[in-house]
């Protein structure tokens, strides 16, 4: 949610316009709630030229004029003069020439903490937060909900780097799966063992990317999803077991002279019905 506007030349209305107006068409987190925060977004402006730089923000021309938003190292590679603030959250530099700058603070989302616990009460052993946003805000989100491992200040790259080196030192037979929602997490939710879109929010990019995509964005449907996963993997494993083990008790007094053909009916159709009213079960999880 967006905490303060420290406006710089303009005044705030102008500043969140503007800010607005540059992310009229990203669907990332930061970018909603800039747009939430000017309802009136929708004027009669021109937005065109849109370009998103990976983890840092987006510039656009707004009614024949560039505008630039996001982080200050955006702001040096366009070399705006902006200014340092004292506030927790991600700062938003809004520059053409330096106009101001915009607070946008994480809120705890309502039962995140009893989400992570179901997680942990399924079997995930470690969880680990990879966010862009600074060290601080990351460090204070994190250790309220009990995360194991904060790393802040990330890149898209700087997170699969992440990942990877997760992936090559993850105990034998576990698995890491990454959750994300925006097209920064595409590449992420790629490499990952298993990627898992948040589909509420998430850009079609990741939607694309994952393995698993959960239709809104409730952490709770993440421990949901595994159990779904493991109790569905059982079923198929307990058909395949029992389907192989019939067939082959068949063969094996087939060869002996011993298999009426009642048997053999029941080889085939029988364990078909069998299994399938036993892979039924999945409709009850």
């Amino acid at each position: 949610e967006v905490e303060a506007v420290h406006p710089d030349a303009i005044d705030a209305n102008s500043l969140l316009h503007l800010a607005a107006h540059v992310e009229r068409y990203s669907m990332h987190p930061v970018a909603v709630t800039l747009r939430n925060a000017y309802p009136n977004e929708h004027d009669d402006c021109d937005v065109s030229d849109v370009e998103e730089v990976p983890g840092q923000g987006v510039r656009a021309m707004v009614n024949g004029r560039q505008v630039v938003a996001g982080s200050s190292r955006l702001m040096e590679s366009v070399g705006a003069q902006w200014r340092p603030c004292d506030h927790k959250g991600a700062i938003i530099h809004v520059d053409g020439v330096y106009v101001g700058h915009i607070v946008v603070a994480d809120q705890v989302k309502a039962g995140a903490r009893e989400s992570l616990a179901r997680m942990r009460a399924e079997g995930v052993q470690r969880l680990v937060m990879l966010t862009g946003d600074g060290g601080e805000v990351a460090e204070q989100i994190g250790g309220s909900l009990g995360i194991d491992d904060v790393r802040a200040n990330l890149l898209p790259g700087d997170k699969v780097a992440a990942v990877e080196g997760l992936i090559a030192s993850k105990p034998e037979g576990t698995t890491v799966a990454f959750v994300g929602d925006g097209i920064n997490d595409a590449p992420v939710l790629a490499r990952a063992d298993v990627g898992i879109a948040m589909g509420a929010m998430g850009s079609d990019a990741a939607i694309e990317a994952a393995d698993v995509v959960l239709m809104d964005d409730g952490l709770d449907k993440i421990a949901e999803a595994i159990r779904i996963a493991r109790k569905t993997l059982a079923i198929a494993r307990q058909n395949i077991a029992f389907a192989i083990g019939v067939k082959l008790a068949i063969l094996v007094l087939a060869a002996l002279g011993l298999a009426p053909m009642w048997l053999a009916v029941f080889g085939d159709v029988g364990v078909m019905v069998l299994a399938v009213l036993n892979a039924s079960r999945t409709l009850r999880i």
